[in-house]
């Protein structure tokens, strides 16, 4: 039972009644403190039970110090859970191979269950295979039923067998949107008890829901499944920093480009692992559409979270959103009896503000390979060119990319190397030259170019070949959704098409996307340009992005061309979005579809053509682009809270493929030893029922020596599985062809294959092995260049443990929870790295594998190591804040010390225990 050491339950009337909550003023100094730290509060002093959740914890949150670096451990207890296909399979089968080792050892299965609400949303596995056509849809549809059955299957028994997991069906929209849109509550009311909505996710884009002022964040998928078994999730209280908003964004500037800002700003100025949280005057002037752009970015910039308080601005979206009335009214009762509700003049501490004008935000891009290298609109053809390793421009009297004649040839450089740059230190800097032994330059020729009677005969370097409205990013947002609608209309009007050799495709958040731009008669001219819907969910974003162009692929092959993607999404690191694409830029849906008709990453879009009207006089982009007003008054005509209660009154019932699945029974799963998709995991086998004594790594190899920003798109990728790899081979062998090969990600409920897959991104560049560039290595002592996977085997069978060595930012990127599985499941017992992102450090831990982090100006190059050395990591049982390690070469012996990076005491229990899945289970069979 709840202590309430602090006497704050007590009631409030809402809705003509009284209902109880825990009052944050019965705690000395909660007015002062940010609002997102607020929630914490009352998440603590409502679950307080004296040994979980204790007094201390409640007055570490109360007496918070905006100043200090973050020392305290506390619980936090989300209200709900929120996953999506990719990262919610491999969970759920987690949960089933515990069910099965409970059983084995005498226990009741039953005890793992899901104790708070988990959603499921199936958004992750359509492909736009088709595009282009009517029949898109449809048949990309057909398919995802077609290669994903097995999976759906399981998702439907687990629906029936864990008692508060909905799963919502194929075809819906994207998890985030349809968490916005619909799922969150903002504020519960259980039982009489208010309290506010709260929730982890296993994808890192989770916070967009924090533009509705929900506390949530991105967690791996195994921290997810201990959330799901009702333990609370251990953190440290955060830093707070405070973004004071002011001004209001000017004509022709866009949410996207607001966030790029953002993400640049924030990144440049270091918030990983912190909460950002909005305030100030101009928060007013971001509606919560955009506010959920900012948060849905997060991860990109390192926040933990990004959140907006409660205002007029969240209960007008739940209303047009079409929230019950009542609720509403709930909502804004107790903000206001909490004290959580915006006062723009009021300044809580944080321990850093920043300023930011909207008025200042200019028209943007970002990439080519990371989301926080904002580009400004105009500078755009000189950061191609940057990124083909030539640092002149075009001529200033001549349109960029459309002299037929230019074939000057390019500098021997690398467009795809790590810069080598800190985000979290300094903006990052140009391309550099790459050093000896890295990928090569493209060859010699012509940059793409983009005139008005173009032909695929004229594709170059710069093409664009991909330009997809995708991803819950903006997706979810009508202004920029009704920009890109508008914009369209106008250039068909013109006269203007999609450039022959682009493949275009529109994939909405959610169905009420295709139901407002059809009320708006925008589709038609979307149609015209090739954005004909393909699918409701993730798609171009996590490398769903189909095959290109036939006649494209084989000229992109046959001549080596750097060419490029455009997308609306959050997410463009290498190998992700395309193989054979290895420029991608994130942009806002107007400027996809103005891409779309230019063609050509060449063109300067604020002052070149995009092509020739009927008329015969050219056609720019500011001929074009739809001012505010007449974006504002087509929303305001179109979009309607009937049309978001229609969409989402049947939500779990799914269209008649989904409901002609069989729905199997039963406590325990049928495992079909034949599956491909979905196998039981080994992380149970020969358990012992006490965790065994640590002891210090010896002999140890370095199976990967990696540079800075590796993300875990390159450690598990996501997208197509090729034929020749080590995953291709294992499915090729089991009598799978090619063509039904689906991707990584769908795969991730058969450990072999993900075990295969990790560290096989084609970009991926590992010292270990130079001049390549893949998942290779060598396995030492002999030298021998092989794929990680089989180098991982044979060190297996020697007994020899691994490590990664690897710089800066290590494991940026998505939640991936395969990151770190197959990471231990290859026999990786260390990581050794200069930094990491949040959430895959946490992954590791719940893996059972030691993150280990270089002291402040060590590294593998000042520290002279190669990899080829055996090490020796000493002091690991004492779980204490460093590690002494010797790395032994032909060159003598290295030693230096590591820090260890088990952050709380619980962190440190789940890493004794081999993890925090061994732990639960362990805890549940204890008498």
């Amino acid at each position: 039972m709840p202590s309430d050491s602090f006497a704050a339950r007590g009631t409030f009337e809402a809705l003509g009644s009284s209902r109880s909550l825990y009052r944050l003023d019965a705690v000395p100094g909660a007015g002062r403190l940010p609002y997102s730290l607020k929630v914490l509060l009352e998440n603590l002093l409502r679950n307080e039970d004296g040994h979980g959740v204790t007094r201390d914890q409640i007055s570490a949150v109360a007496d918070w110090d905006p100043h200090a670096e973050p020392a305290t451990e506390i619980q936090f207890t989300p209200a709900r859970v929120l996953m999506q296909d990719f990262t919610g399979v491999p969970c759920l089968v987690d949960l089933v191979a515990m069910r099965e080792a409970m059983t084995e050892r005498g226990g009741d299965p039953a005890l793992i269950d899901t104790r708070r609400p988990v959603e499921l949303v199936i958004d992750h596995s359509v492909v736009a295979d088709r595009f282009g056509s009517p029949e898109a849809f449809g048949r990309n549809v057909e398919l995802e039923y077609e290669r994903n059955r097995e999976r759906y299957e399981f998702l439907r028994w687990g629906q029936g067998a864990l008692r508060n997991l909905r799963v919502v069906p194929p075809g819906t929209g994207i998890c985030h949107q349809v968490n916005l849109e619909h799922l969150a509550r903002v504020v519960f009311d259980e039982d009489g008890l208010a309290f506010p909505d709260t929730l982890v996710g296993t994808d890192s884009h989770t916070p967009m829901v924090n533009g509705l002022g929900v506390l949530g964040w991105g967690v791996g998928g195994i921290e997810a499944e201990a959330a799901m078994l009702g333990r609370p999730v251990s953190m440290l209280v955060p830093r707070v920093v405070g973004v004071r908003l002011s001004g209001a964004l000017p004509s022709g500037s866009t949410a996207t480009d607001l966030v790029l800002t953002i993400a640049e700003r924030l990144r440049a100025h270091g918030v990983v692992g912190s909460f950002v949280e909005f305030h100030g005057p101009g928060v007013a002037e971001v509606p919560v559409a955009n506010r959920a752009t900012i948060g849905n970015m997060s991860p990109e910039y390192g926040a933990t979270c990004a959140i907006f308080p409660i205002d007029a601005e969240t209960l007008a979206y739940l209303r047009l959103t079409g929230r019950d009335e009542r609720h509403v009214a709930l909502v804004e009762a107790y903000a206001k009896e909490q004290g959580l509700w915006h006062d723009p003049g009021h300044t809580a501490d944080y321990s850093e503000t920043l300023d930011i004008d909207l008025s200042a935000v200019v028209p943007s891009i970002a990439g080519p390979k990371r989301p926080q290298d904002r580009i400004a609109l105009p500078e755009a053809p000189a950061a191609l060119f940057a990124a083909l390793g030539r640092g002149d421009t075009p001529d200033a009297g001549a349109p960029a990319g459309v002299d037929e004649g230019d074939e000057e040839s390019f500098p021997a450089s690398d467009p795809l190397s790590v810069t080598g740059d800190h985000p979290g230190d300094r903006p990052a800097e140009p391309t550099r030259v790459p050093r000896a032994g890295e990928t090569p330059p493209p060859p010699p020729g012509p940059v793409c170019a983009a005139g008005p009677d173009g032909t695929v005969d004229r594709l170059g370097h710069g093409a664009v070949v991909i330009a997809a409205i995708t991803s819950c990013t903006n997706t979810s947002n009508p202004q920029v959704m009704v920009a890109a609608g508008l914009l369209a209309r106008k250039a068909v009007e013109r006269g203007l098409r999609s450039r022959p050799w682009v493949k275009t495709s529109l994939a909405p958040g959610s169905r009420i996307v295709m139901d407002y731009l059809a009320h708006a008669g925008l589709l038609p001219a979307l149609e015209t340009l090739g954005f004909d819907l393909v699918g409701y969910g993730c798609t171009t974003c996590i490398g769903n992005s189909g095959p290109l162009i036939d006649e494209v692929s084989r000229t992109v092959a046959a001549e080596d061309l750097t060419v490029a993607s455009v997308l609306s999404g959050n997410r463009n690191f290498e190998g992700r979005i395309h193989p054979e694409v290895k420029l991608n830029y994130l942009a806002s849906p107007p400027l996809v579809v103005a891409y779309a008709l230019a063609g050509s990453m060449a063109v300067d879009l604020t002052r070149d053509p995009l092509g020739t009207g009927d008329d015969g006089r050219p056609v720019r982009l500011r001929d074009i682009w739809p001012e505010p007003q007449e974006i504002q008054q087509v929303i305001a005509a179109s979009l309607r809270p009937d049309m978001f209660k229609a969409g989402y009154a049947d939500l779990f019932a799914g269209d008649e493929r989904w409901q002609a699945l069989p729905d199997p029974r039963g406590d325990l799963f049928a495992w079909d030893a034949d599956s491909t998709y979905v196998r039981c995991p080994p992380y149970f086998q020969a358990l012992p029922d006490r965790p065994p004594p640590l002891r210090d790594l010896t002999r140890a190899r370095v199976l990967a020596l990696l540079g800075d920003s590796v993300t875990t798109d390159h450690i598990s990728p996501a997208g197509a599985i090729r034929p020749d790899s080590p995953a291709g081979a294992y499915l090729q062998a089991r009598g799978v062809a090619p063509r039904d090969f689906n991707s990584y990600g769908s795969r991730r409920g058969n450990h072999e294959v993900m075990i295969c897959g990790t560290f096989a991104n084609v970009r991926l560049r590992n010292l270990l092995a130079p001049g390549t560039e893949g998942g290779f290595t060598r396995h030492l002592p002999d030298g021998e260049q092989t794929t990680i996977h089989a180098a991982a085997v044979r060190y297996a069978e020697e007994g020899v443990p691994l490590l990664i060595v690897a710089g800066k930012e290590y494991g940026s990127g998505s939640s991936r929870d395969w990151a770190a599985k197959g990471t231990a499941l290859l026999g990786v017992k260390a990581v050794l790295a200069e930094s990491f992102e949040r959430i895959h450090r946490s992954n590791l831990v719940g893996m059972g594998v030691l993150p280990l982090q270089f002291r402040p100006g060590d590294s593998a190059r000042t520290l002279g190591l190669t990899g080829e050395e055996t090490y020796a990591v000493h002091r690991v049982a004492e779980l204490s804040d460093t590690v002494d390690i010797e790395a032994s070469g032909p060159a003598g012996t290295t030693r230096f010390t590591a820090r260890v990076r088990l952050d709380t005491p619980t962190e440190a229990e789940y890493y004794r225990h081999g993890g925090i899945l061994p732990h639960a289970l362990r805890s549940l069979l204890a008498p």
